[in-house]
């Protein structure tokens, strides 16, 4: 059999988490088994392992897959001539919310509490996702606002906290509506 290449081998760890992230959030994280996400991916149980160890490792892939989206845009959003505000910034955010990888994401939440191994994937994530929005909000703060750096960043903790806990709550929000409510908005 011919071995794949790096740039193959990413291609197909992707296809394997985008079809975790849709069985999590069609069954949850509990009642999703990988038999679910071999035949969503269209692959074999042997490729499924030989990318990812177990359910765990799946679950940390998916959370990766979602934070690297948002990384990419917050990174957009940074590096822009004028980046957007907070308000701006968290609309953005808002706006771009899939309510498929909100359910995965509040499921994550939930096993949090009593798995550890999860409880340190979230608070990871959630500590770097907030990081980029201080990051964004600094830049905002230096390039439109005229503040000396050091004193943007001092001020944009704050602001970034605010933002995270608001964009969370229209996650929660997002999670928790019927598929018809997604479809009527």
């Amino acid at each position: 059999m011919p071995r794949l290449t790096d740039a193959r081998k990413e291609l197909r760890r992707t296809q394997i988490a985008e079809a975790a992230v849709r069985c999590f959030s069609r069954n949850g994280l509990e009642r999703t088994s990988i038999a679910d996400i071999t035949a969503e991916s269209g692959l074999s149980a042997g490729s499924i392992y030989a990318h990812y160890r177990n359910k765990a490792d799946l679950v940390r892939a998916a959370a990766r897959e979602v934070l690297a989206k948002r990384a990419e845009v917050l990174g957009e959003y940074a590096a822009a001539d004028a980046p957007p505000g907070p308000d701006e910034l968290l609309s953005r955010l808002i706006a771009a919310i899939n309510p498929a990888e909100a359910r995965v994401g509040v499921q994550t939440w939930g096993e949090a509490t009593t798995d550890p191994a999860i409880h340190g994937i979230v608070v990871d994530m959630t500590d770097r996702m907030r990081a980029m929005l201080r990051d964004c909000v600094t830049a905002w703060l230096v390039t439109v606002e005229h503040h000396e750096p050091a004193e943007a960043r001092e001020r944009a903790v704050p602001i970034a906290r605010r933002i995270m806990a608001l964009y969370q709550a229209e996650l929660l929000y997002t999670a928790l509506r019927t598929p018809t409510e997604e479809t009527a908005s």
